[in-house]
């Protein structure tokens, strides 16, 4: 299969990639996989997919309550009985 190198495809690809925090490499795998999927090989129906995508991964982002970074910074937080905790004597 040929690289495909719309400028289009690749910014909505791009704009997936922020959204799941992947690459775009990975981005446009998986617009491939999703058009694979549903049987189409056009460049203009793997745009609607990856348009569906994106919107799909936006309105998964925006209804979470904290993001993952938020999540992270979360769990990284010491407990106040674990403040003093030594790991070697």
């Amino acid at each position: 299969m040929s690289p495909l190198e719309d400028h289009a495809y690749l910014k909505i690809c791009a704009e997936l990639a922020s959204c799941l925090s992947i690459s775009l490499a990975a981005a446009r795998r998986q617009v491939e996989i999703a058009a694979a999927r549903d049987g189409v090989k056009d460049l203009n129906a793997r745009k609607l997919i990856a348009e569906r995508l994106v919107k799909i991964a936006q309105t998964r982002k925006n209804s979470e309550e904290l993001s993952a970074s938020a999540q992270l910074d979360e769990l990284l937080e010491a407990l106040a009985e674990e403040e003093n905790f030594m790991v070697e004597d």
